[in-house]
Order: structure tokens, then sequence, then C-alpha cells
């Protein structure tokens, strides 16, 4: 009896722990996890035809435990994630890209939908914002290079302008008693931030007028003065332009410390990406022995960023056939690795760079199952 009374203890203990184990776990707030995703990776670095952000929303409140990354959401990736109690799969590619007239069991990605609202999972994409970042893809892609410096092909503009208003008026006033009636009519305009200096023209004190302004108030600023051009002089208009940000953007032209010849690009590059063969065309001109100073590369389908850009060897995962002879032709060599390929592996960093900046606060796993759907055989 005594030994059967002893038995249920180690059992009880156990059970104690896991509840203390469960109840230490940290959650995040979806919207608070968005939140924080958008600070790592700001989504207005996507480009302009991307669908990014959170595709497939539970109903609130979610929170969310486990943070579930992949390249490529399949059906297998999703019964996977399901398997690991996933709460939000990033997926570097938006499995919805085009418009859904329907949500019916007839498609993967239909069905994809289907899953994670019946599984209250939540589904976010980052793709091109991701490419764009400083810390993201392409960087990470730069990586396998060697000792280089990079800066993005085609960088991208901050989201906002420096100023209010995306166009700038300025003029002169010369008269007091016109600059009364210039300035009390501007700042009766809406969407208008005036400033004013002293100018001298012509040995003559005027009032240089600046004005900030959105499309809409300049064409009330333009009506105003066609109305009273007694009262002015020396008018210019600008277009704002948004400013370019630094490392970050589409592409990365690298410029090695060192040049070393193409079979050993080749090598490092296989080495970094883990791949035991990848596609390559050599330059006109080209052999595997010739040296590789410049490489202009871009993760994914890169034709229409590395198109026109001069250097020694091109970097993507694929591109068209017209725009591999039209490199090489040039003396470019070109190097195809498959599209996700040039993507996948960053997931690995993206992993421990989001642990830190989420504090670790939630579980963030990689999927085992996503691959590129091509292989060599």
């Amino acid at each position: 009896m005594l030994s059967s009374c002893v038995r249920p203890v180690p059992t009880t203990v156990r059970f104690v722990d896991s509840l203390i184990c469960s109840s230490s776990r940290s959650f995040m707030d979806l919207k608070a996890l968005l939140s924080s995703l958008n600070d790592f990776a700001s989504l207005s670095f996507a480009e302009s035809w991307d669908n990014v952000g959170l595709l497939v929303e539970p109903s609130p409140p979610h929170t969310v435990n486990t943070l579930f990354l992949t390249n490529d959401l399949t059906e297998e990736v999703m019964e996977e994630g399901l398997q690991k109690k996933a709460d939000l799969i990033l997926s570097y590619h938006p499995p919805i890209f085009r418009p859904m007239k329907r949500i019916t069991w007839n498609t993967w990605k239909e069905r994809l939908v289907i899953q994670a609202l019946e599984n209250r999972v939540g589904i976010y994409s980052p793709h091109t914002a991701y490419d764009a970042a400083p810390q993201g893809v392409n960087n990470w892609l730069a990586k396998g290079l060697g000792a280089c410096t990079s800066r993005p092909i085609h960088p991208s503009k901050a989201p906002n302008y420096p100023t209010e208003g995306n166009h700038r008026v300025e003029f002169n006033v010369s008269h007091t008693q016109a600059l009364d009636k210039v300035m009390s009519a501007v700042k009766g305009i809406d969407d208008v931030s005036v400033t004013s200096f002293s100018a001298r023209i012509d040995n003559e004190e005027q009032t240089r007028i600046s004005l900030n302004c959105t499309q809409k108030a300049l064409m009330q600023v333009v009506d105003f003065l066609s109305q009273n051009k007694q009262l002015y002089q020396k008018t210019e208009i600008l277009s704002l332009e948004k400013p370019l940000l630094l490392h970050t953007g589409m592409g990365r032209l690298c410029t090695l410390d060192e040049s070393v010849s193409l079979a050993t690009m080749i090598d490092r590059i296989k080495r970094h990406l883990k791949l035991s063969h990848i596609r390559l065309a050599l330059g006109v001109g080209r052999t595997l022995e010739s040296q590789v100073k410049v490489v202009a590369l871009c993760a994914g389908s890169g034709s229409s960023v590395l198109q026109g850009v001069k250097a020694d060897l091109y970097l993507t995962g694929e591109m068209s056939h017209h725009d591999i002879l039209d490199a090489a032709s040039q003396g470019i060599n070109v190097i195809l690795c498959e599209h996700s390929n040039t993507e996948r592996g960053f997931l690995s960093d993206l992993r421990d760079m989001l642990g830190s900046h989420l504090e670790n606060k939630i579980n963030i796993i990689l999927s085992e199952t996503d691959r590129d759907p091509l292989q060599v055989v």
C-alpha cells in the first residue's frame, strides 16, 4: 500500500512543472507583433505592385506564441505549421497575390485560407520589403561573395517628404501692404506651411515667401497668385522629391575588396547557398579563370533589376532567356540558382534577428518542409 501511495508523486510533480512552463511562456498580441515587425523592416519599402502585410487575420483578439517562418506557403508547409502549433505564419512570398473571387476547396491557395481561418492562424508576408531592407534578403545574399562594399541598385525613397506637402512655391513681395495681404491669404489655405526671409533684389529690400503645400493646396495658391499678379514677382514652383534611403532598395551592386576568378566565386556561392549545382552562362570572351571584381545581384527574379547594370557577374535566381543572351553579349557572366534558392537561406538569419528584435517574447521556428519546387535530376 505504501508503494502504491508513493508512485503518483512523480506524476504530480511533472504535471506541476508542465503548468509552470506553460504559464511562463510569453505571448504577443497580434497587433503589437505586427507593429514590431514593421519596425524591423517597414512595409513602405515594398514595391507598389506587391501584396505585403497581414493577408489572413483570425477574429480578434489574437495572441501569438509561435511564429512560423517559410519562404513559400504550400499545403505541405501549412500542415507542418499546424502540427507545430503556429499562431502566425510569416511567408516571405505572399500566398495571396491576385484577388480571390471565392473561397472554396477547389484550389490550393483557397484551401490555405480556409485552413488558416479554421485553425486561427494568421498569415503575414513581407516579400519585397525584406528585399529592400538594409538587413534583408539581398544583403544576406551578398554575404556569400566575400569581403565587399555594396549599395542598392535601385535605392528606395523615404515614405514621407522631408517637409509638409510635395510642392514648393517661392516668390518675392516688395511692399509691406502687399505682404500683409499675401500672408493673410496663403495662411488661410489648408495644408500650406509658410516661411519668409529678407532678400535684396536690384538694391530693393524685398521679402521672399516660401510655401510648402500639397497638390490640392497648390491649385488654390496658384489661383490666388494668378488673380493678384501685381503683388508678387520672381515666382518658382518646385515639385519636391522624397529623399533616397541609404542602404535600402532593390538589388545590390557589390565591389569586392579583392578580385577573384569566376571559378572561385562559383564555389563561394555554392557554399553560401548550400547547393551542389548552379547554372552558368559565360559572358562572351570569358572563362572560368576570368576575374570578377563587381557583382550585381538580386534575390529571386532579377531581370528587371539587373538590366543595364555594368558588372562582371550577375547573380540571381532566374532570368529570361533573352536577358541572359543580352548580358552574355556584353561580356557579363550570369549565375542562376533557381528562384527561392537565393532567398530561403535568409530565414535562418531572420529567425535570429527577429528573436533579438522581439526580445525572445515568442517562439520562432523555421519550416523543415519548405523547399524550391525545382530539383536537378
